[in-house]
C-alpha cells in the first residue's frame, strides 16, 4: 500500500539566487515576493507573481565592504526595509516595489534594525501606516512612509529599554477596532524577555502611557544564537504566537477584540500558554537549540543544523524532518535561516546561495488524532474530515464514559457511532450490565441519527423504547413507599417523557402492537393518550364515559377531524351521563343531524324528571326548530309529544300555532303529522290542542263540538274562523246556539233572554226563527215578542230595499234604450275637400279608385269611409290597412278574418239603410253580415287611430323596423375608393 503523503515538502526554488552579488545574508517574503540581502550590500527582489526580478545596490557610495544586515517586506510585498552595515556604521533604507531607487531613513543612521512590525490591518500599497522598528540598542521606533510623496512622514522613538538594555530581536503588532478608537497590541522579544504593550489611541500615546505604569513582560533566561518572535496569520489576523527563547519555545493563543475598553486594560492578551522544552527535540543527551523558526497553523518548523524538524505544537512531537538538496560546498555551512509568507501560505529556507520552498499539504488532516490522543474530544471532532474519523472520536468518548460508569453519557456517544461498532454490540454491552435506562437513552438517541427511509428499523427501535419506558414506570411503582416523594417526582417526569415520546413517534409506532403493550402493562391512561394521537377517538370517548367524565368525552368529540358518526353512537350514554353538557355540545356542533339523535333523546325523555327541572331535550329541540329551522317531521313530532306530556298546555298551544313553513312559496305551515298530533293530544287529554288541530285540518264541526265541551267562548272563536262558507258558518253557530240553550239551567224567561242576547253576538247571522226549534213546544210566544217584532222589522226593511233596487233597474233600462235610439240618429258634416287621414285623397271622391267593400252600405258612388268625433276621416280600406299595420299581430289577424267573412257574405241582399236600428227592431234581429260588420267597426273604429291609444303605443316603436333594415342599408354613404372612377359633383351657383 502506498505510504501517506507528507504534510510538508521541500523543493528547490532558486539555486543561485544572488546572481553573483555575494552570498545570502538574510531573507524576507510576502505575497509571492522574496527579498534577499547579500554580503556585498545588494538587495535582490524576486516577484514570482509576475515573474520579474530586480536588484538594488545599497553599498553604492559607501566606503569599504558593505553587507545587508536584515531585510523586511510587508505582507503585501510592496514595502521593504533593509539595513546595511559596514566600516562600523549602519544605514536603514526604505524601498517600494514601484520605485527605482531606495530612500535613506536618515534619522535612523547608526541604528541597527533587527525587527520590524507591520500594521497588517491598515497598511496599503501606497502607505505603510504605522510601522514599529526594533533596534540592536533596545529601542522601538515608529515610522510612517507615504509612497506617494516618496518620503517618511515621521520617525518617532516609542520605547527604550533602560533597566536591562538588551537587543530587540523580534517585534509583532496587531490592531482591533473598539468603540472609542483603535486598540494596539504589540509584542517585542529580546534574548531573555517577551514584552507586551497594549492601549487605545495612537502608537505614541500607547507607549507614552507606560511611563506611569509597569511594562508587562515574560522572562525566560537562557542562551540562544537567534531569538525570534512569530505570529501565525490567518485571514490577516494573528491567531497564535511563538517565541524562540533560550529556555524553549514559548507559545500560546492570542485574544484580540473590543472587550478591553480601558486604556490600561487587557495587558494579558495571551491564553493557553505553554513552553516546549528543547530536550524533546534531541535524540541524544545533548540539547541542540534551533537556529531559526517558522510557525504554521498546527506546527513549528525548527531549523536544527541542516534539517528542519516539524513539531506538532499540540502534541509536542516531531512529526516530520525535512532535508535540503544543497550544493556540496554549501553542505558544510548548513541552512542559514527560515522565513514565511503568510499571504501565500508558504515557507522558505535559504543557505548562502540557494532558496528552498517548503509547501504545506492539508496540514490539519491528522489533527483529529492528535486531539483524540490528548482526549480533547471537541477539538478532535472539529478537526475530523469524514464519518470514519468522527466515529473513532465518538467511540473513544463512549468507551471512556463507559469505563468510568457514566452510562448515560456513554449511551449518548454510542448512539452517534455509525461504523465503529454495530447496533447489536452496543445494546448487548448495556444489557449485559443491566443498564436499562442507559439502553433506553441509546435507543432514543439512535433514532435521531437514522434516515427517514429506515422505517422498519425505526419502528423496531421505537417499540423497544416503548417497552423500556413501560418497564421503568412499573419499576418506579414497585419502589418502596418510604421514598414515595422522590419517586413521585421521578414517576411524573418519566410519565411526561413517555407521553412526549409517544407524541413524537406516533407515526412510526405500529398501532396494534403499541396498544397491546400498553394494555398488557395496565397503562390505561397512556393507552387512551396514544389512541387520541392515532385518532382512535372511539376508544378515548369510551374510556371517558366509563370514567364518568362526560365533559372530556364531549371535548374529544368536538375536534374538527373527528367523524360525526361518533356523536350519534355515544349520544345515548352521554345524555344520560350529563344532559346539560351534552346538549350544549350538540348546540355548538355544526352539521349535526337531529334526526339521528332521536333515540338518545327518547331514552332521556323516558326517565322521570323533577317538575322544575329544565328538560334538556326540549331545549335542544326548540333550538333545532326555531334557530336552525329544522324541517324534519320526526323532530317536530318528538317535540310535540314532549310538550303534550307537560302539565302546562301553553307551550303545546304555542308550538301548534307557529307556522314554521311560512315565508316559503308553496311551503307547508307545519312539519309535524297532524293525525299523530291529534291522537297524542286526545290520549293526553289536551282538549284545547285538539280543537286547534281539528280547526287546522278544516274539521270545523268537530272542532266546535269539542270546544263546546271545554269552553263555549272557544267554540265561538272557532266558528268565526270560517269566512268563505256562509252556510257552514251558520251551521256552526247553530250548534253553539243549541248547546247554549240546552245548557241553560235558569228559569224559562231567563233562558229566553240569554238566547236573545246570544243572537246579537252572531252579528245578524242567526235570526229568531233559526233558534226557535231549540226551545220546547210549550214555550209562550209572549217571551219572544220583542225578538219576533225585531225580526219582522228587519224583513220589512229588506223588502223595501228590494223594491227600490227594482225601480232603479227599470229606470236604467229606459235610459239605455233612449241612448241607443239617439245614437241611431247621430250624423256628421264633412267638407267636400276633406282629405283621408290614410291616403291623403278626398274623402268624398267617387269610388272609381276604391273598389267598394262588400258588406258596407252604399252611399251613392262614393267609397265607404269613417268619420271620428275628433274630425279625422278615413276611407274604410285605408283605416283597415293602418290599424292592421300598427296593432298587434293577433288583433291584425282578427281584423283580416272579419274582413274575409264580410267578403264571403257580401253576396246576400243588402238592406238600404244607414246602419241605424228602427225603434221597434231588436238587436237580436240583425243579419250575420251586419253582426260581423259591427264587430269590424268595434275592432278598427272604436277610437281614432291618430288620437287614441294606438298612436300612444307607436311612441315606443323604433323608427326603422326590422323588415326595413335592407332598405336602410341601400341609403348608406360609403367612403370613396381611390381606385374607382371619380364621382361627379354638382356646384350650386349663387
Amino acid at each position: 500500500m502506498e505510504s501517506k503523503r507528507q504534510v510538508f515538502s521541500v523543493d528547490l526554488l532558486e539555486r543561485y539566487a544572488t546572481k553573483g552579488r555575494g552570498v545570502i545574508t538574510c531573507m524576507a517574503a510576502g505575497n509571492d515576493v522574496i527579498v534577499l540581502g547579500t554580503s556585498k550590500g545588494w538587495v535582490i527582489r524576486h516577484d514570482f507573481g509576475v515573474g520579474v526580478s530586480d536588484d538594488i545596490d545599497l553599498s553604492a557610495g559607501r566606503p569599504g565592504e558593505q553587507s545587508i544586515h536584515k531585510v523586511f517586506v510587508d505582507p503585501g510585498g510592496s514595502h521593504c526595509i533593509a539595513t546595511v552595515v559596514g566600516n562600523g556604521s549602519a544605514d536603514t533604507y526604505y524601498m517600494h516595489a514601484k520605485w527605482a531607487k531606495p530612500r535613506l531613513l536618515s534619522k535612523l543612521k547608526g541604528l541597527l534594525v533587527n525587527a520590524v512590525a507591520w500594521n497588517r490591518q491598515q497598511i496599503t500599497e501606497a502607505s505603510t501606516k504605522e510601522v514599529i522598528l526594533g533596534t540592536q540598542s533596545g529601542q522601538l521606533y515608529e515610522i510612517y512612509v507615504d509612497a506617494k510623496d516618496k518620503m517618511e512622514k515621521h520617525i518617532k522613538l516609542l520605547f527604550e529599554l533602560k533597566e536591562l538594555p538588551e537587543t530587540f530581536m523580534g517585534v509583532q503588532m496587531e490592531t482591533a477596532s473598539v468603540n472609542n478608537g483603535t486598540r494596539y497590541y504589540v509584542m517585542a522579544v529580546t534574548p531573555t524577555r517577551l514584552y507586551s504593550f497594549t492601549g487605545i489611541g495612537s502608537l505614541e500615546s500607547v507607549f507614552a502611557s507606560y511611563v506611569d505604569r509597569t511594562v508587562h513582560f515574560m522572562e525566560l533566561p537562557g542562551d540562544i544564537p537567534n531569538s525570534e518572535l512569530h505570529f501565525f496569520i490567518k485571514q490577516r489576523r494573528a491567531e497564535h504566537f511563538a517565541w524562540l527563547s533560550g529556555a524553549g519555545i514559548y507559545h500560546g493563543d492570542l485574544i484580540f477584540g473590543g472587550h478591553h475598553s480601558s486604556p490600561s486594560g487587557g495587558e494579558n492578551f495571551v491564553e493557553n500558554k505553554a513552553l516546549l522544552d528543547y530536550s524533546k527535540l534531541s535524540e541524544g543527551a545533548e540539547v541542540v537549540k534551533p537556529s531559526s523558526m517558522a510557525v504554521s497553523e498546527f506546527h513549528f518548523l525548527l531549523l536544527i543544523g541542516n534539517k528542519v524538524k516539524i513539531v506538532n505544537r499540540i502534541s509536542k512531537q516531531i512529526v516530520e524532518e525535512l532535508v535540503f538538496d544543497q550544493t556540496p560546498d554549501a553542505v558544510s555551512r548548513g541552512i542559514s535561516g527560515l522565513c514565511s509568507d503568510a499571504s501565500a501560505g508558504l515557507f522558505y529556507a535559504y543557505d548562502q546561495n540557494s532558496i528552498f520552498q517548503v509547501s504545506v499539504n492539508d496540514e490539519g488532516r491528522d489533527m483529529w488524532k492528535v486531539y483524540l490522543d490528548l482526549k480533547e474530544y471537541a477539538a478532535a471532532l472539529a478537526s475530523c474530515h469524514d464519518h470514519l474519523q468522527r466515529d473513532q472520536v465518538y467511540f473513544e468518548q463512549a468507551e471512556s464514559a463507559f469505563s468510568s460508569k457514566d452510562f448515560q453519557r456513554a449511551a449518548y456517544f454510542y448512539a452517534k457511532i455509525t461504523y465503529a461498532l454495530s447496533f447489536e454490540e452496543i445494546t448487548l454491552k448495556f444489557i449485559s450490565i443491566g443498564e436499562q435506562d442507559a439502553l433506553r437513552t441509546f435507543l432514543l438517541r439512535k433514532l435521531d441519527s437514522l434516515a427517514k427511509d429506515d422505517k422498519c428499523q425505526i419502528t423496531m427501535i421505537c417499540t423497544w423504547a416503548t417497552e423500556l419506558y413501560l418497564d421503568k414506570i412499573n419499576r418506579l411503582l414497585l419502589e418502596d413507599d418510604g421514598a414515595s416523594e422522590t419517586h413521585s417526582s421521578e414517576y411524573q417526569d418519566i410519565i411526561m417523557e413517555f407521553r412526549a415520546f409517544l407524541s413524537d413517534s406516533k407515526d412510526v409506532l405500529d398501532e396494534a402492537t403499541t396498544m397491546k403493550l400498553l394494555e398488557s402493562y395496565g397503562r390505561v391512561d397512556e393507552l387512551v393518550f396514544f389512541a387520541g394521537l392515532k385518532e382512535q377517538y372511539e376508544i378515548v370517548v369510551h374510556h371517558y364515559i366509563q370514567q364518568g367524565e362526560a365533559k372530556k368525552a364531549l371535548q374529544v368529540l368536538q375536534k374538527p377531524n373527528i367523524s360525526i358518526d361518533l356523536q350519534y353512537k355515544f349520544a345515548p350514554d352521554l345524555i344520560m351521563l350529563d344532559a346539560y353538557e351534552t346538549v350544549e355540545s350538540w348546540m355548538t356542533t355544526k352539521n349535526l343531524n337531529p334526526r339521528k339523535l332521536i333515540p338518545a333523546m327518547m331514552r332521556y325523555s323516558s326517565e322521570p324528571h323533577a317538575m322544575n327541572e329544565t328538560h334538556e331535550v326540549i331545549k335542544y329541540l326548540e333550538y333545532c326548530v326555531h334557530r336552525l329551522q329544522n324541517e324534519d317531521p320526526g323532530v317536530h313530532n318528538l317535540l310535540l309529544s314532549l310538550y303534550a306530556k307537560k302539565e302546562d298546555e301553553s307551550a303545546l298551544l304555542r308550538f301548534l300555532q307557529c307556522k314554521f313553513g311560512r315565508g316559503r312559496p308553496g311551503g307547508p305551515e307545519f312539519f309535524y303529522d297532524p293525525k299523530y298530533a291529534l291522537r297524542l293530544c286526545l290520549k293526553e287529554k289536551r282538549m284545547r290542542a285538539c280543537v286547534h288541530i281539528y280547526s287546522m285540518m278544516s274539521m270545523h264541526e268537530e272542532a266546535v263540538a269539542l270546544a263546546l265541551q271545554v269552553d263555549p267562548e272557544l267554540a265561538m272563536a272557532e266558528a268565526d274562523k270560517v269566512e268563505d262558507d256562509e252556510d257552514l258558518r251558520k251551521k256552526l253557530w247553530l250548534m253553539i246556539a243549541k248547546h247554549v240553550i240546552e245548557q241553560e239551567k235558569g228559569t224559562k224567561r231567563e233562558n229566553i233572554r240569554k238566547a236573545i242576547a246570544f243572537l246579537k253576538e252572531t252579528d245578524g247571522l242567526l235570526k229568531i226563527e233559526d233558534i226557535l226549534p231549540f226551545f220546547p213546544d210549550f214555550a209562550l210566544i209572549d217571551d219572544f215578542k220583542e225578538a219576533i217584532c225585531s225580526s219582522l222589522e228587519d224583513y220589512n226593511e229588506q223588502i223595501e230595499k228590494l223594491k227600490q233596487e227594482m225601480n232603479d233597474a227599470t229606470r236604467g233600462a229606459d235610459n239605455i234604450r233612449n241612448d241607443i235610439n239617439a245614437l241611431a240618429q247621430r250624423y256628421a258634416v264633412i267638407d267636400r275637400d276633406e282629405d283621408c287621414g290614410g291616403c291623403g285623397r278626398k274623402i268624398l271622391n267617387v269610388g272609381g279608385d276604391f273598389r267598394m267593400a262588400r258588406g258596407y252600405t252604399a252611399v251613392g258612388p262614393m267609397a265607404p269611409f269613417y268619420v271620428f268625433p275628433c274630425g279625422h276621416a278615413f276611407h274604410a280600406q285605408c283605416l283597415i290597412a293602418h290599424v292592421t299595420r300598427c296593432t298587434t299581430p293577433t288583433q291584425a289577424e282578427y281584423i283580416l278574418d272579419l274582413q274575409k267573412q264580410l267578403t264571403l257574405l257580401g253576396s246576400e241582399p243588402r238592406k238600404e239603410s244607414n246602419g241605424a236600428l228602427s225603434e221597434d227592431q231588436p238587436i237580436a234581429s240583425l243579419t250575420p253580415t251586419e253582426k260581423i260588420r259591427s264587430q269590424l267597426d268595434d275592432a278598427i273604429a272604436s277610437e281614432c287611430p291618430y288620437c287614441g291609444d294606438l298612436m300612444i303605443r307607436e311612441i315606443s316603436l323604433p323608427f326603422i323596423l326590422s323588415e326595413e333594415v335592407q332598405e336602410v342599408g341601400s341609403w348608406e354613404i360609403k367612403p370613396h375608393n381611390p381606385g374607382s372612377q371619380p364621382q361627379r359633383s354638382l356646384s350650386l351657383s349663387a
